[in-house]
């Protein structure tokens, strides 16, 4: 942050606060283009398209004008990572203020040339990029008076952002920038970059998580075809040659050669949540809410509960280690300078990391070099949905390049690298209380979520926290996942504390210090389990009590913007009638809701599901309610892929794993929802155009998870705790179940 910006006391919107030089954001051209840049990166969430709607809204230029260019360090905004679904709400508030300033300073230049009075300067109105006075008369354009020096100054919150009102574009639906070149199969993506001189690199990644490199021949790798030399450090070994397909070949002969030592590290996987519970932890309140007139509460004791007419419920709910599974393997590129005597003295990366100004500082201390000398490029690769390998690979590609100064080297993961070597969402149990009064209403609530943390992204701490960090000869010492604050969204605990008005309530957060697998954030963190526990709890509350589950919610729900969507969605699917007429065999319906982070979106979801050997999800209703929508298209194109994400993850998704090692390595051993069972999804926004928007990613995996469960509930009478509901797990839960 700049000196200025400490002492200059003016709030700006989103990442506009702490980037606050203007030419950080915007340059114009002469011939009417206008380059926008971000420091958010699309992951194929489309954010490139809204935020190139909401400058060309600001600036009255045509998207068509505009050009959306990567984030890089090298010039442009530090906005952090691209996570939490914040992209329009930080990066696009600000965008928007900035391109205001931006309108308005030329708009000021243009009056002052013209000789224009302060009323013809009010008059001035902007037509695809010219400035047209109350004359009709042409006074200029930001092509004419484009000038970098004009925008090289701080943000000062003078200038007003338009309406909604005036909004053109904002609320329209834009063809995605993207799908183009996607469709057309360009060179796109990181894993087609081929830069001149390139090499091609490939690591031999321990085998398991404990595994140690005792010994490698590597002789007889540097004498393979095409080969150009192999590096070692400590347990990080790789391999670089001329071609890819040497350095396939010459990695198969490398694993080969590696023998490891592997000790058993891993716990039992099918008593996850039982290890979770047996660890050391760090126990936290979370949050909590004490009323001194509440009912009865899970202090009193059984017949003081039973003498008021209150009733006791508790039940465990869990969900195991997911991995990212991104369909592309990571991938990166890196050059390295090195002086006379060898040294390194600077380094360029091309990475789809998601956030690159995070990613610096780690590469940094693993390379014993000051930020400033790493430049380093966001360059596209499948999409992660959280911290999956990318980060990784760029470290893999930086510590094979230096061994090569000069010549840029292309590393890509191998699909079982990015099974078994890319952090995982951790796997977590949730135990839930609570007491419902005399008039059936909760009284007292507690929520207990054991979990290993959600996050271990770089650039948080003063350890790198990279894959070959602790592989090196000189390894740095392995870290443990933590939990990011809840006024930054939260880890395990997001979306642990209720969205409910209950009247008493607390959350504990028991955050297990072993970790045994590496985890770290996955789309929708905590909150996927937590609400799966929370609506299928309130489900079970409200069957046993002999109430309409959505009646039930909405006994418990004063906001109204939650409400909105939940009959929104009741009414989508018809809930009223939902068991009027002839019912097929196995069939069911769930509903669910929650606002995510309880600051972000509001979704609600119904869920029809078909149940016999397999839980099939046949169809998805969902009502969301993301405040001013930029894209509809896009929104509803965000809130369907997470509701289909989730599916997969509710229905099949599970990592493997024995005592030693990861045994979910391709695809085979961690199967995904196929086309074929893709449900029908049907999406309506709840419109807020008053309201600042709200990120719509990630608001679907929690009330998705927990409707398809409450179906099957509906379905088959079975009540499903444990993720994922799968064949084998619906078998275990049929023949277990007393009736």
């Amino acid at each position: 942050m700049s000196d200025s910006t400490l002492k200059n006391p003016v709030v700006l919107p989103g990442s506009l606060q702490t980037n606050r030089r203007l030419s950080q954001w915007l340059a114009f051209h002469g011939d009417g283009r206008v380059t926008v840049r971000t420091g958010k990166v699309d992951l194929g969430q489309g954010i490139s398209t809204a935020l190139a709607q909401i400058a060309a809204d600001e600036l009255d230029v045509s998207v068509t004008r505009i050009c959306m260019e990567r984030a890089s360090t090298v010039q442009g905004p530090n906005e952090g990572m691209t996570a939490g679904s914040m992209s329009v709400q930080d990066s696009g508030s600000a965008l928007r203020q900035a391109c205001a300033e931006a309108r308005k300073i030329y708009l000021d230049l243009a009056a002052k040339i013209n000789g224009l009075t302060p009323i013809q300067r009010a008059e001035l109105r902007v037509m695809d990029g010219e400035f047209i006075s109350s004359a009709n008369q042409t006074v200029g354009s930001y092509g004419t008076l484009a000038d970098d020096a004009l925008l090289d100054l701080e943000a000062t919150g003078s200038a007003k952002p338009k309406s909604v009102a005036d909004h053109t574009l904002t609320g329209q639906t834009v063809s995605r920038l993207d799908i183009p070149g996607k469709v057309l199969g360009l060179p796109d993506f990181i894993h087609d970059m081929v830069l001149p001189g390139q090499l091609y690199g490939r690591v031999a990644h321990p085998p398991s998580p404990g595994a140690v490199l005792l010994e490698v021949a590597l002789d007889a790798i540097n004498a393979l075809p095409g080969v150009v030399t192999t590096v070692r450090d400590g347990s990080f070994i790789g391999v670089i040659a001329q071609t890819d397909y040497a350095a396939v070949q010459a990695l198969k002969k490398l694993a080969a050669a590696a023998r490891w030592d592997e000790p058993a590290t891993l716990p039992d996987m099918h008593g996850v949540p039982t290890f979770l519970r047996a660890q050391p932890v760090n126990s936290t309140v979370a949050g909590e809410k004490k009323s001194d007139t509440a009912g009865p509460n899970l202090t009193s004791s059984e017949a003081s509960r039973a003498a008021a007419g209150a009733q006791y419920f508790k039940a465990s709910y869990a969900r195991p280690f997911i991995a990212h599974a991104s369909i592309g393997p990571s991938c990166a590129l890196a050059r390295c300078d090195a002086n006379a005597s060898g040294e390194v003295t600077g380094v360029e990366v091309w990475t789809h990391s998601q956030g690159i100004y995070n990613l610096r500082p780690d590469l940094a201390l693993v390379l014993g070099l000051p930020a400033a000398q790493i430049a380093i490029q966001h360059v596209p690769g499948a999409g992660c949905y959280g911290h999956n390998g990318a980060d990784d690979a760029a470290c893999d590609a930086v510590l094979l390049a230096r061994a090569v100064p000069g010549r840029p080297v292309q590393l890509q993961w191998t699909r079982e690298d990015d099974f078994t070597c890319a952090p995982f969402g951790a796997a977590m149990a949730v135990d839930l209380q609570a007491v419902v009064d005399a008039d059936g209403c909760i009284s007292d609530w507690q929520h207990d979520v054991w979990s290993n943390g959600h996050s271990m992204r770089p650039g948080r701490s003063s350890t790198p926290v990279l894959h070959a960090a602790t592989l090196l000869e000189k390894p740095f010492p392995r870290q443990v996942a933590i939990n990011m604050p809840l006024a930054n969204g939260g880890g395990a605990e997001r979306n642990a504390l209720p969205s409910y008005d209950f009247a008493q309530w607390r959350t504990h957060s028991h955050r297990a210090l072993n970790m045994p697998l590496r985890t770290s954030s996955l789309r929708s963190l905590g909150a996927h389990c937590n609400v799966f526990a929370v609506e299928s709890f309130l489900d079970e509350m409200a069957e046993q009590l002999g109430v309409d589950p959505l009646v039930f919610r909405l006994r418990h729900l004063s906001d109204e913007r939650g409400r909105a969507v939940l009959n929104a969605a009741a009414a989508m699917a018809d809930w009223p009638n939902r068991h009027a007429g002839e019912r097929r065999e196995g069939t069911g319906m769930g509903i669910a809701f929650a606002r995510y982070k309880n600051t972000g979106a509001y979704c609600a979801v119904v869920a029809a599901v078909h149940a016999e050997a397999e839980v099939r999800v046949e169809q998805l209703w969902v009502a969301a309610d993301v405040g001013l929508v930029v894209n509809p298209d896009g929104v509803c194109n965000q809130i369907e892929g997470g509701a289909i994400q989730t599916v997969s993850w509710v229905l099949k998704e599970a990592v493997q794993f024995d005592s030693t090692r990861v045994t979910s390595r391709s695809w085979e051993d961690y199967p995904i929802l196929r086309f074929s069972e893709v449900p029908k999804v049907d999406v309506q926004l709840v419109s807020r155009p008053g309201d600042k928007s709200l990120g719509a990613g990630e608001a679907t995996h929690g009330p998705v998870a927990a409707a398809i469960a409450n179906a099957v509930a509906d379905a088959l009478g079975l009540r499903m705790r444990h993720m994922p509901l799968s064949a084998d797990a619906l078998l275990q839960a049929a023949l277990a179940d007393p009736r």
